[in-house]
């Protein structure tokens, strides 16, 4: 029976990446990435830009640094792409031989943002 081993693929962009905390949720992003976070307090339109300064972790081609909670200096730019709500999450509480039935409906608003700078 033969085995097969898993190739390690190896790209030659710019493989820098960050870990940025936002909305009580730690992220992984690199530059050129889109991702949907909570939606951050504040007056945003569609393509303003964003700057998250909770960064915990920097790599940039294999020098990493690790923030002490956080890195200093170290700063990850985005540019807001949608502003939008997830889809209905229905929650219902039920108890049988009581009459009790409550129906609750709930919509997350999201930010889809763009990583378009990591500096650290």
């Amino acid at each position: 029976m033969a085995t097969t081993k898993a190739k390690k693929t190896v790209t030659t962009a710019d493989e820098t990446f960050a870990v940025i905390m936002t909305g009580g949720k730690q992220y992984q992003v690199r530059v050129g990435d889109e991702l949907k976070i909570e939606k951050i307090i504040g007056e945003y339109k569609v393509g303003d830009k964003l700057s998250f300064d909770k960064v915990l972790l920097v790599d940039s081609k294999g020098e990493t640094t690790v923030g002490a909670p956080e890195v200093k200096g170290a700063k990850v730019e985005a540019e807001l792409k949608e502003i939008g709500r997830l889809p209905k999450v229905v929650v219902v509480h039920y108890k049988q031989k009581s009459k009790y039935f409550k129906k609750y409906g709930h919509k997350q608003p999201f930010f889809k943002v763009a990583i378009t700078k990591i500096a650290a």
